[in-house]
């Protein structure tokens, strides 16, 4: 049984990584563009793909093509890395600091092997940015990702780079001077290896992570209304209904509050469909202000809401319908409209949803017939 050499584990790990690049190239393009950093990260891959080939070609071209391009796009290639993590969790990157590092990196690559030869200074003094690469980007993912096993795996890999970058640079005191990378009586080879493994593993780390994010973002539209972020009205019939059953069981009171925004055609009609979905998106955004965590706003239809307020009396429940109303008619937009609410609470006997909806229904058409702009129950 033949023994497989570093520079084949290498090119054939870095190939796969130019495979991860284009899996992660198609899924930019069909991504939504809310989901950033996937150009980046499969650039990423790209360019330690071009690294890994270029490395296992030492000793076949010249050093320039084999050692300083392989060392520069390696840095390049951890750097657009953690670009991509930046900008798929919403950071704006600094660039410029790493643009320096990166030259930095270039002119100790090519001065230690071509104007002054020294493989252990040049690998310690490129291991050093690289390891702190690594760690910088841990620790951005430990940050900012949730706790999902895809990040998890992402923390664990970049971890493992940063050790194997710390290995690199302790066990190099006992690498004599003239020791090649892949030379198998050094642990540089294994250190190489098990680098390009964890590279490997980074690719699919990060296309889970954006397969998670696009799962999310699926999950919030099926919820949301698109136009003003509240809940819909197969959420909020859900959740009225969770709620009613968990209240029943333990005896609570929960309250909901059917709100109607009143002639919203005649601003429609005079300001434009623009002018009432700016009504919409601010009325939505005020009554948000005021809740409590466990409260939910739903937008039934048209301009019609629906407000969940959990173990609310209706004393409760009377206060916060009048406090959206007057907040509604004292906004000092434009176009001003006002709103009319039914106020209605559970009864413990075997109450329904749909009995609970038709007295808030019954409620909120009383206080159109008294006036509108007002708070009414039943």
């Amino acid at each position: 049984m033949y023994p497989i050499e570093p520079r084949t584990v290498i090119l054939l790990t870095g190939l796969m990584g130019g495979l991860m690049s284009l899996v992660l190239f198609f899924l930019r393009r069909n991504f939504p563009a809310s989901i950033r950093g996937l150009s980046e990260w499969a650039a990423a891959i790209f360019i330690l793909f071009l690294s890994g080939v270029l490395a296992s070609l030492r000793g076949l071209v010249h050093e320039a093509l084999s050692i300083v391009v392989p060392n520069v796009l390696l840095f390049a290639g951890v750097y657009m890395g953690y670009l991509g993590s930046q900008r798929f969790f919403g950071m704006a990157p600094a660039r410029p600091r790493w643009i320096a590092a990166t030259a930095a990196v270039a002119l100790v690559a090519f001065w230690f092997t071509l104007v002054d030869p020294n493989y252990r200074v040049r690998l310690m003094l490129v291991t050093l940015p690289l390891g702190l690469l690594f760690a910088l980007h841990a620790f951005l993912v430990f940050r900012r990702a949730p706790p999902r096993f895809s990040s998890w795996l992402a923390l664990t890999v970049l971890l493992c780079a940063a050790v194997i970058q710390v290995l690199r640079f302790v066990t190099v005191w006992a690498t004599p001077g003239d020791t090649g990378v892949f030379d198998p009586s050094s642990p540089q080879p294994i250190y190489l290896a098990a680098y390009a493994v964890v590279m490997l593993l980074f690719a699919i780390s990060v296309v889970l992570m954006a397969t998670d994010r696009l799962r999310t973002e699926f999950e919030h539209l099926a919820a949301h209304d698109s136009l003003t972020d509240a809940f819909t009205r197969r959420h909020m019939n859900e959740a009225c209904q969770q709620e009613l059953e968990r209240s029943s069981r333990q005896g609570h009171v929960m309250s909901l509050l059917l709100m109607d925004l009143d002639h919203f055609k005649s601003i429609n009609d005079t300001y434009g469909h623009q002018g009432g979905d700016r009504v919409l998106v601010e009325f939505v955004s005020r009554i948000k202000a005021l809740l409590r965590r466990p409260d939910q706003l739903g937008r039934f239809g048209g301009e019609e809401f629906v407000l969940l307020l959990p173990e609310t009396p209706l004393d409760v429940a009377l206060i916060v319908a009048e406090r959206i109303r007057a907040m509604a008619d004292q906004s000092g937009t434009t176009p001003h409209c006002t709103v009319s609410i039914g106020v209605t609470t559970n009864r413990l006997d075997n109450d329904t949803l749909d009995t609970l909806l038709a007295r808030a229904d019954t409620a909120l058409y009383r206080a159109k017939e008294r006036g509108r702009n007002r708070v009414e129950t039943a």
